[in-house]
């Protein structure tokens, strides 16, 4: 394939494309698929009477080209100063039924797939992009996580039951980070809708009230560089960094705070669920002399409240390199993967977050196993028996597991092919980097600018993650997404 190419948009397409065949993903719907979303005019109604919470100020927020929305919050204060938060999370079973079409799809690629040549959606854009996502000023069925956060930020209650809702206002990160950290102006659907207003500002309290709380109990503070493709027309012209911010953290905070209640919930009806988990980390030794390298001490035995602290630290001491700092603690930790959780049995819970019980629910729409867990929940509501024993929820997390490694590799191979085509003019150039990588399958270095990361050929012997070092670019495959650097 020819880099200069003018449309190289269309040619990061075909790459993500063919490597999503590669990997075992089905990145077209099929006739069938494409046949059953034909078929349906509206979305259906609930069978029997759900609660019509219609006239609260729900809102979202997202990125400023999401049209797949998963979630809507609204609040109350309570008199003892608590605050009642409920999340509504799309009900997507009501059309993706266990068995259909585009279930087969779904659960095949598990996952929808984010590249620099497009997204792959999970399900047909008709469903995510429509009649299953939350959109502005239309009528949805949801399911609703109800909780009660106290002043000092603990939760002290929770529930999950059907509703109806309406999203008041579709608001986006960017713009509410802005507003509320007061170097932008106020969004004009918050300008639109008044009472939107009131709403953010005490969903914010309460997210700092839960975010104090999980620090509190070793949360990591972690940022990783995501760089976005950015077209001018169908040329690439440049990687930015997906910067972190308040409202990003704002939903954050309701999210893991909502997923744990949903983990809760189902443990509580006495069902198998389907958990979220990082392990305690492998290779701990490592993290210990990572730190050690800043002057740092860590205890001898996995301790996510030291490792906490210690990355706070470096935080503030040098906000440039943290991001380099946390791929590196990433990397040792370890991947994240499902599992099922029996009842009364206790699982390894989620390192990184502080929290032992914890799902993914929130994002139907793009991720299978929070439809799945969609699905366990309507049925404990309900008093039915669970849709997935025990044993077929276990073969189902494995292939999660599998195939968001998949995807990310995907994902990670367009980015590298992004960066590619802008690293292609600048073979022999020298640049600082730090390893992320080193094993018997090869040592890899992320750039410091631009955020890349690519391959050591020569001159790795030695280099273990976390190590800075110098390289220089040696060669460059826009169709593999390969980088080659060589040890300066």
């Amino acid at each position: 394939m020819n880099q200069h190419r003018s449309n190289q948009r269309t040619d990061l397409h075909a790459i993500a494309h063919q490597a999503m065949l590669e990997r075992g993903f089905e990145p077209d719907f099929s006739p069938a698929v494409l046949a059953e979303v034909s078929a349906i005019r509206t979305a259906p109604a609930t069978a029997g009477t759900v609660l019509d919470l219609t006239a609260l100020p729900w809102f979202s927020v997202d990125n400023d080209d999401s049209r797949d929305l998963d979630q809507i919050s609204a609040s109350t204060r309570l008199e003892d100063g608590s605050i009642k938060l409920l999340v509504g999370i799309a009900d997507v079973d009501l059309l993706v039924a266990d068995g259909s079409a585009a279930d087969g799809h779904a659960r095949t690629n598990t996952t929808s797939i984010y590249t620099a040549g497009g997204t792959f959606t999970m399900l047909p854009e008709r469903f995510s992009f429509d009649l299953t996502s939350l959109n502005e000023d239309q009528d949805r069925l949801a399911l609703v996580v109800e909780m009660v956060i106290a002043p000092d930020g603990t939760l002290t209650s929770s529930d999950v039951y059907p509703a109806r809702v309406r999203n008041r206002a579709r608001l986006t990160y960017d713009a509410v980070a802005a507003w509320l950290d007061g170097h932008g102006p106020r969004p004009a659907r918050i300008a639109a809708v008044p009472a939107v207003e009131e709403q953010v500002r005490m969903q914010d309290e309460a997210a700092s009230r839960l975010k104090e709380v999980r620090h509190q109990h070793g949360a990591l503070v972690l940022r990783s560089i995501e760089a976005r493709a950015v077209f001018d027309g169908s040329a690439l012209v440049d990687l930015a960094p997906d910067e972190p911010n308040r409202a990003k953290e704002l939903i954050e905070n309701l999210m893991v705070t909502a997923n744990g209640a949903v983990a809760r919930f189902l443990e509580a009806k006495g069902f198998a669920s389907l958990r979220r988990v990082v392990r305690e980390p492998a290779r701990w030794n490592r993290i210990v002399e990572v730190a050690a390298q800043y002057g740092e001490k860590l205890p001898p035995l996995p301790d996510s409240l030291a490792l906490a602290d210690f990355l706070v630290k470096r935080r503030a001491a040098d906000p440039l390199r943290f991001p380099d700092l946390s791929l590196v603690i990433v990397k040792l930790m370890g991947p994240g993967e499902y599992i099922v959780e029996r009842p009364g049995v206790a699982g390894p819970g989620h390192f990184g977050l502080a929290v032992k019980d914890y799902t993914h629910s929130t994002a139907p729409n793009r991720r299978y196993p929070d439809l799945l867990t969609h699905r366990l929940v309507k049925a404990a509501i309900d008093g039915r028996p669970t849709p997935y024993p025990a044993d077929a929820l276990e073969t189902l997390a494995r292939h999660c597991t599998e195939k968001e490694d998949d995807a990310s590799k995907v994902e990670r191979q367009l980015r590298k092919s992004a960066a590619a085509l802008l690293l292609s003019s600048r073979i022999g150039n020298r640049f600082d980097g730090v390893v992320t990588g080193a094993s018997e399958k090869g040592t890899w270095v992320r750039l410091f600018s631009p955020p890349v990361e690519g391959r050591v050929v020569r001159g790795e012997a030695g280099l273990d993650v976390g190590d800075r070092v110098a390289v220089r670019l040696v060669d460059t495959n826009v169709e593999r997404g390969f980088i080659d650097f060589a040890r300066a």
